[in-house]
């Protein structure tokens, strides 16, 4: 993977030249970010080597939700809101169904049967209820209220972003100080390792912050070149946002979680993805919500419309039927990813028309 830096110069090279196509601007962007994720990775996971896997798996969840706030952040001065929502979307079905399904994959075919915490995922499935009823309330209002009261929207937009992050804040109060119990691995679960050398705080520090900062420059380049990628490709906006970008921003967790699955460290492989799903919702989309009143042309507001709801409440309910028992395989990775190829499907095959909205900017 170290020789995906390459990407690093050459994005930079192809965004100053002003005259390389789009779509390859924007795939060197997207390959430069895969290695400075990756690097984060490693850094983060040296942290957690101090701190437990249940604070572990939060830092991998916040460290690897960076780039997806990166990039969000970009796309919201860039007056792009509609893919910022997309992405969130996106961001939540793919650490759901895409990276979990994989880690299931992976780790299934190395042991044939894995388990977890099944308190700890009960807690996380309850929290990922509250995240889908937080998007379902305004794209409801949105629908069923007259456009004349479109006011009272925008309070209702921000009396359920601070309702999810003090929700947010005390679910890391339960996780981290009341509860820790709820999330703890199972120790007869975990394979033995031999030791291995760790970093030192201060260096793991300053590769997250010198990852942080590159990955800020290479998301500007990625968010300035996503309209023309689109077209030139013709993609919908719905697959830029929903699968590419939340892919490229997820790439953390997807290396993180299914590295995890394969030391049959499953405990911490759900407090990656889960917990990144959850803090997207719950932390993410709020922050941001509140960002574009000083980011963005205009502000941003939760409604998801019909389409997103359906897809996220189905992907949260099957992920809560499938981890339900406390034990994954490798089948139950092909049902999530196959669940997440259909969602990408129609995704790929819905048009940017008017008459058929996805998200409304």
């Amino acid at each position: 993977m170290k020789f995906l830096f390459l990407f690093l110069p050459l994005a930079w090279l192809l965004d100053r030249s002003g005259q390389s196509p789009a779509a390859l601007t924007f795939a060197a962007a997207a390959l430069a970010i895969v290695p400075l994720s990756a690097l984060m990775v490693d850094a983060t996971e040296q942290l957690s080597h101090r701190t437990g896997q249940t604070v572990g798996g939060l830092l991998n969840a916040t460290f690897g939700n960076a780039p997806e706030l990166i990039i969000s952040l970009m796309a919201l001065r860039a007056g792009l809101l509609d893919v910022v929502k997309a992405s969130i979307v996106g961001v939540v079905l793919g650490n759901l169904l895409f990276v979990l399904g994989l880690s299931f994959l992976i780790g299934g075919l190395k042991y044939r049967v894995q388990k977890f915490n099944r308190r700890g995922a009960r807690v996380q499935r309850s929290m990922l209820m509250l995240a889908v009823f937080s998007m379902v309330v305004p794209s409801l209002f949105d629908s069923f209220v007259s456009p004349e009261f479109a006011d009272l929207g925008d309070g209702l937009n921000l009396g359920v972003a601070w309702v999810l992050l003090t929700a947010y804040a005390l679910n890391l109060v339960f996780m981290l100080k009341t509860h820790p119990d709820y999330f703890e691995a199972k120790g007869r679960d975990a394979a033995v390792e031999p030791e291995e050398a760790h970093w030192p705080v201060w260096a793991a520090l300053g590769v997250l912050l010198a990852a942080s900062v590159a990955l800020a420059f290479m998301s500007e380049i990625l968010v300035g070149t996503i309209e023309p990628t689109a077209r030139s490709l013709h993609m919908s906006k719905a697959f830029i946002g929903v699968i590419v970008i939340a892919l490229v921003g997820g790439a953390p967790e997807s290396v993180a979680a299914v590295a995890m699955a394969r030391k049959n460290k499953l405990d911490l492989t759900m407090g990656i993805a889960v917990g990144s799903s959850i803090q997207i919702a719950l932390f993410v989309a709020p922050t941001l919500m509140l960002s574009s009143y000083f980011l963005a042309p205009k502000p941003l507001n939760l409604v998801i419309g019909n389409a997103g709801m359906v897809l996220v409440l189905l992907s949260v309910l099957i992920f809560s039927m499938i981890v339900s028992d406390g034990k994954s395989n490798w089948f139950k990775g092909v049902q999530l990813l196959s669940v997440y190829l259909l969602i990408a499907l129609f995704c790929y095959y819905l048009p940017d028309s008017p008459a058929i909205p996805w998200i409304k900017p």
